[in-house]
């Protein structure tokens, strides 16, 4: 009996010793896993708030570059440029042009107020009170906004050197001459959607100062503390102006001022975000307690063990499990990481190239003495057709991009008198891109005047491919009937060039374009390998696969 009794007391001591262990192992392990999860969704949700800041930080620069007017003091400014600023599919709340003004353009501008329907074109301060009479300064007056509403249309008048939040923000634009966000700022009225604005100093060809500002308004539930109901953790806004105050919204995006206490639970994580020359902190909670399901979690584990000392085994088998899971964890981290550096470098080199065709769209649209209405429309044309190409092959995850596609009404003009033929091949992203530029150069220099027999032209587009594998060729006859050379536009410098050098080395064929006696006619041939470009879709398929732990 003693012999079983020592038996018995060191089998209890070896099993209390061993679930001891394994609760504590277990406890450390749950606490690494949580802490490991809530990091990476933290990085997630500041990526994304970074790249949405991003993307309306690039569209005021585009505003304010796009301004091309020959005065200023006009209650139209934001007429050019309504259909691209809602090409990018922004969620502002009231984009404006605010003029900067000195006293003796006040009746031109009150003029162009009235003329435009505003219902009070008075130029006043920015509390509808009327604007002091010994003005000897430029004062910043709204002068246009978009879009346009019972609500917005009566604040173009209004002096906003002076505003509390907007006021600075201008003078700190007006100094720096870059896109300044001004402080959270209750948006159109006292009890408005908190919000931020976003202002862009426009400069006229052959000024120094800006001769006004665009701004956009954005809330900041949606830019900035958007997470869903699942995630692992609620997000504030350090308020910039006093640090024991956070901007908090609630499940229907009304943001709210809390101020922090002693006691209030400490934050999890912090990121910080730029956005207009500012930097942003967002305050992260995690919603569970980790520490607490780590322990109860151990409790168990510890209770299993001490009820089922005779099965060390299956204990030992149980902490061999979980440091394999959490092994394996760590081994897809890593090699989440490596493929993330790998798409984001692909990324990179995809943009760069997508920017150095955008920047050279307009190096050569805008180029010295181009009339500028014509440039303008040439210019948005060829962007809204690079924009069509991204789009698709977004949508296909950049696995290529059907022929037939590039030819949609919302890319080229025209569109609906090409008629349009040949075998359905799916192109690489490179070649779609310099096709897309192809197509709409072609369509956009076939309506100029009317044909030989009195009318449109009639277009039409077909592709064949010849030659078996590997030696196929793509053959492409663009013909416009009906056409002389008397009555076709002559193409543009930016034209030819893509005609003639960039779309044939692009897709590394040759090309030629002639008149016949009734037509124009325009012929690429190209090696179906370079058109395909199947080395391009296999490195994308590999990125696009899932991380798969290792075995």
């Amino acid at each position: 009996m003693l012999r079983l009794g020592i038996i018995i007391a060191v089998i209890a001591l070896v099993g209390t010793a061993l679930s001891g262990l394994a609760a504590c192992r277990v406890h450390d392990q749950e606490l690494a896993i949580d802490r490991i999860a809530l990091a990476r969704a933290i990085d997630v949700h500041a990526s994304l708030v970074q790249d949405r800041l991003t993307e309306r930080e690039l569209l005021a620069r585009v505003a304010s570059g796009l301004f091309r007017a020959p005065s200023v003091i006009k209650a139209n400014m934001l007429e050019p440029l309504r259909s691209s600023i809602y090409a990018f599919k922004t969620d502002f709340v009231v984009a404006s042009w605010i003029a900067r003004l000195r006293p003796n353009e006040f009746p031109v501008a009150q003029a162009e107020l009235r003329q435009a329907g505003f219902p009070n074109p008075t130029i006043r301060s920015y509390d509808d009170t009327p604007l002091a009479p010994n003005v000897d300064q430029p004062v910043d007056v709204l002068m246009d906004l978009e879009p346009r509403n019972a609500e917005t249309s009566r604040l173009p008048g209004r002096a906003l050197d002076r505003q509390p939040i907007v006021g600075p923000m201008l003078a700190r634009a007006m100094a720096e001459g870059k896109p300044i966000a001004s402080d959270p700022t209750p948006l159109l009225r006292s009890d408005g959607p908190m919000g931020i604005v976003l202002a862009a100093p426009v400069v006229p060809q052959g000024a120094t100062n800006p001769a006004g500002f665009v701004t956009f308004s954005y809330e900041i539930g949606p830019l900035l503390l958007t997470n869903d109901d699942l995630s692992l953790f609620s997000v504030a806004l350090k308020d910039p102006r006093n640090a024991s105050d956070e901007l908090v919204a609630n499940d229907q995006g009304a943001v709210t001022m809390r101020t922090r206490g002693m006691d209030d639970p400490a934050p999890s994580s912090t990121r910080t975000v730029a956005f207009g020359n500012h930097d942003w902190s967002l305050v992260y909670y995690a919603k569970s307690n980790a520490v607490r399901r780590a322990q109860q979690t151990a409790a168990i584990v510890g209770v299993i063990g001490l009820a089922l000392t005779g099965i060390i085994c299956g204990l030992f088998g149980y902490v061999a499990y979980n440091n394999l899971r959490l092994s394996r964890e760590i081994q897809v981290r890593i090699g989440f990481e490596r493929r993330l550096t790998a798409v984001i470098d692909e990324l990179n080199h995809r943009v760069k190239n997508i920017l150095a065709v955008i920047q050279s769209i307009v190096t050569r649209t805008l180029r010295h003495g181009s009339d500028i209405d014509v440039a303008r429309e040439l210019l948005i044309g060829r962007i809204h057709a690079m924009s069509n190409v991204v789009t698709l092959l977004s949508e296909s995850q950049w696995q290529g991009v059907q022929l037939r596609g590039l030819f949609e009404a919302r890319a080229i003009p025209h569109a609906e008198r090409i008629a349009v033929s040949g075998p359905d091949i799916t192109v690489s992203a490179r070649a779609a891109q310099s096709l897309s530029l192809l197509f709409f150069e072609l369509a956009s220099h076939s309506d100029e005047g009317l044909s030989l027999v009195g009318k449109h032209p009639h277009i039409t587009a077909k592709w064949e491919v010849t030659g078996e594998e590997p030696n196929a060729v793509f053959n492409f006859r663009w013909e416009e009937l009906n056409t002389s050379e008397a009555t076709r536009r002559p193409d543009s410098d930016f034209g030819l060039i893509l005609l003639d050098r960039v779309a044939p080395e692009a897709l590394g064929g040759t090309s030629k374009r002639f008149f016949t006696e009734a037509s124009y006619v325009y012929e690429l041939t190209a090696p179906m390998e370079t058109v395909i470009d199947m080395t391009e879709r296999d490195r994308t398929e590999q990125f696009s696969a899932p991380v798969r732990p290792p075995k």
